[in-house]
């Protein structure tokens, strides 16, 4: 996507699938009952395929990975008005939203890799984590984010069969 639409925040997500057909979700500390996947945002002149494997890192420490497959378009979400004013004072910034490029990147390490403090760079986000089923990421998840995380796991569902 060489545009973004105006107010909306570039990111990446991250599925992250074990050889189980398993999906990495961590609950955040903010939020304690808030799950999610790995996301973050695209830098500046950042290709998305690199932030994806950026992010990943710096919010699980994970590196052993291998992208699979990507959503084939962007997809975009209005962020709550609570969450909006949440976030304008921890951004520094207005965002209408996110315009996310979810990737499916198979994991080929081990559990003792994953470290919820990350790669050291980034502040943790995270308090605890498990491997999920598909219909269990989007049970857990925000209800904002839920109509995404649908989306990724029905793009992403001939892979997790």
């Amino acid at each position: 996507m060489d545009y973004t639409p105006q107010g909306y925040r570039r990111y990446v997500g991250v599925c992250l699938v074990n050889p189980y057909k398993k999906i990495f979700a961590a609950s955040r500390f903010d939020i304690n009952s808030a799950w999610q996947m790995p996301q973050g945002g695209v830098d500046e002149g950042e290709d998305p395929r690199s932030a994806a494997i950026r992010e990943l890192r710096e919010d699980t420490g994970v590196s052993s990975v291998e992208i699979v497959a990507e959503v084939p378009y962007w997809l975009t979400f209005d962020f709550p008005p609570e969450v909006r004013e949440k976030l304008k004072h921890l951004w520094e910034s207005d965002w209408k939203g996110q315009v996310q490029k979810w990737f499916l990147v198979k994991f080929t390490g081990t559990d003792e890799e994953i470290n919820l403090w990350g790669d050291g760079t980034e502040n943790a986000e995270f308090g605890k984590w498990s491997w999920m089923s598909p219909e269990q990421i989007v049970e857990l998840a925000v209800d904002f984010k839920k109509p995404i995380y649908k989306e990724v796991m029905t793009a992403f569902s001939p892979y997790l069969q």
